[in-house]
């Protein structure tokens, strides 16, 4: 059965006490949306539609950025979510399938669970996903008559016993698109807040003979962002996730608690990760490499056996190949180093290829900028840079070449060649104790004139 994806991604969020819309608030370093979306992925539906509403330009750029085929309709007006999933009904006009709702600021939904509720679409009309909550607070109830659902009541709707229910209502619900639509119309705002409800729809199902539902999840995959300390919660479960997942597949974590993830690391097993590294968006890592302590990791690809740190840097653009060696305050941007390259201290490699086997010395720059452009350094394979040379780009350096140490190399080097760029040393006799002597009075006779 095909599948359309309803996201619900329109409101403020003023709680969170932000000018970004709620669902652009990232977890993860990416946004609450893009989570939403991750999960319904996983499902592959045929048409997915993003409601948008507070910030829509923004909202529907970051739904396109993850999805460019994503269809984004307005909702002008907050009326409510069954006035929201409403929104959607002219795109998907004529949809034969099933459509599932989702929520931008609820990311943790796990594809299994959403899977388990297209399958309950086998026998109910409507089904609606529901967890047994701690502390069932404020959540509307889910009203049961054994595996049936009767209806939903919201909180500020519920009697007494109603509100004694602890199964409670996720907002995620799933039905036949033609059904859902026809049931919305029928949706009034007879109720205590005046807004138009989702959770009306199943009461509605039944009074036309229609069967509804329920599927159970674990209380942490409903968990909705409503504020900052919901989302620093939301931040600490899913690096806890990301943690697990990683050893579960055979990544060696020195000290779990340290690493920090992004929604879309990428570690193969056998890496081992040592202490307080940061993986920020974009980072592949193979099988056998090593990242060391307090390394910051950016946009770019580790291949096998390499070693990365401690505290080294490498940002968007970032290519090392197989048994690449990366040392410590070493950072790296725009830069392909090809198998068995070294640069261990202290260096500043930008848009620029290093060959295999080169060793960059310590303290070398590649001077990329020239205030306007960047421009390009090429080493060629075997070279060996001295210690503190500045390769001033445009620059090549030629297979098995030598910079000598303290050398800014302007021209390209060719192959085999040392290249020698530094003033001649001059050893003036005596005079550092001449110097220091005459600058030794000049503070005396400063320290008199002030006194």
């Amino acid at each position: 059965m095909a599948t359309a994806l309803i996201l619900l991604a329109a409101g403020k969020g003023t709680r969170m006490q932000s000018d970004l819309p709620k669902v652009l608030h990232e977890i993860g370093n990416a946004p609450l949306l893009h989570h939403a979306m991750m999960s319904a992925a996983a499902i592959a539906p045929e048409r997915r539609v993003v409601v948008a509403g507070h910030g829509a330009d923004a909202v529907a750029d970051a739904a396109r950025g993850y999805d460019p085929e994503v269809e984004v309709v307005l909702q002008t007006e907050q009326l409510g979510t069954a006035h929201a999933v409403d929104q959607a009904r002219a795109a998907l006009a004529g949809f034969e399938g099933d459509a599932l709702v989702l929520y931008g600021d609820t990311p943790f939904i796990r594809p299994e669970t959403l899977d388990a509720m297209l399958a309950a679409r086998a026998k109910h009309a409507v089904v609606v996903l529901g967890f047994e909550a701690a502390d069932p607070a404020r959540y509307g109830r889910l009203i049961t008559d054994g595996d049936t659902l009767e209806r939903i009541v919201e909180y500020k709707d519920a009697t007494k016993d109603q509100r004694a229910v602890t199964l409670c209502n996720s907002g995620v619900i799933s039905a036949d698109c033609e059904t859902l639509f026809d049931l919305l119309a029928q949706v009034t705002n007879d109720n205590a807040a005046g807004e138009y409800y989702l959770t009306d729809v199943p009461e509605l199902a039944r009074a036309r003979g229609l069967s509804a539902g329920v599927v159970r999840c674990d209380e942490a995959e409903t968990l909705g962002i409503n504020s900052r300390a919901e989302l620093a919660l939301a931040e600490a479960i899913f690096q806890t996730n990301m943690r697990a997942e990683a050893v579960e597949s055979g990544v060696a974590l020195q000290a779990p608690e340290t690493v920090q993830f992004s929604a879309d690391t990428v570690l193969g097993r056998d890496c081992i990760i040592e202490p307080n590294v940061v993986f920020a968006p974009g980072v592949t890592v193979e099988t056998g490499a090593r990242i060391r302590a307090f390394s910051h990791l950016e946009g770019c690809h580790v291949a096998r056996g390499a070693v990365v740190g401690p505290y080294a840097r490498l940002r968007p653009g970032t290519e090392l190949s197989e048994d690449v060696k990366i040392g410590n305050f070493v950072e790296l941007k725009n830069a392909t180093l090809a198998e068995g390259a070294k640069v261990n201290h202290l260096s500043y490699i930008g848009d620029a290829q290093i060959g295999a086997r080169s060793n960059v010395g310590a303290g070398t720059i590649t001077c990329n900028y020239d205030g306007v452009l960047k421009h390009r350094t090429v080493v060629g394979e075997r070279v060996f840079i001295g210690s503190n040379t500045m390769l001033v780009a445009p620059v090549r350096i030629g297979d098995d070449a030598m910079t000598a140490s303290g050398s800014v190399i302007t021209r390209d080097v060719p192959a085999t060649d040392l290249a020698v760029a530094r003033a001649r040393q001059e050893n003036k006799t005596g005079f550092a104790v001449k110097l220091f002597e005459k600058l030794k009075a000049i503070k005396a006779k400063r320290q008199k004139e002030g006194s």
